[in-house]
C-alpha cells in the first residue's frame, strides 16, 4: 500500500535513506508496502490532509468577477477561469485578445 509523506525539502535527504521514494509527477514524496511506519510518522499526513491524488473540484461563478477585483484568490473562494482556446495563460492569441474586448465593450 502506498502512503504518501509531506517531507519538507530540508529533510529529503533524511527521508530517502529510509526507502521514502520520489513520485515526479505528483511531486511528492511516498512509501510502499512499509510494515513499520515508525519512522516516516513525522511526515505522515494528518487527518484533514488529502493524500495529494485528487485536485479540487472548481467552484462554479463568474471568473470575469474573480479577475475584476484584481486579488489573486486562493482556497474555497477559487473560481476556475473558463478557457477559450488553447493558448498559454500568459499568451495573448487573438481569440482571447477578442474575447477580452467583446466582455469589456471596447472596440479595436
Amino acid at each position: 500500500m502506498r502512503t504518501n509523506l509531506k517531507v519538507p525539502f530540508a529533510e529529503k535527504e533524511e527521508a530517502k535513506k529510509l526507502g521514502a521514494k520520489w513520485d515526479a509527477a505528483r511531486k511528492i514524496w511516498y512509501v510502499e508496502d512499509k510494515s513499520d511506519m515508525a519512522p516516516f510518522a513525522k511526515w505522515a499526513p494528518r487527518r484533514h490532509e488529502t493524500s495529494g491524488a485528487a485536485e479540487p473540484t472548481p467552484k462554479t461563478g463568474s471568473a470575469r468577477n474573480q479577475q475584476s477585483t484584481g486579488k489573486f484568490i486562493v482556497g474555497s473562494e477559487y473560481v476556475q477561469p473558463v478557457r477559450v482556446c488553447a493558448c498559454l495563460p500568459w499568451d495573448v492569441c487573438d481569440k482571447c485578445q477578442n474575447l477580452e474586448r467583446s466582455q469589456n465593450g471596447t472596440k479595436n
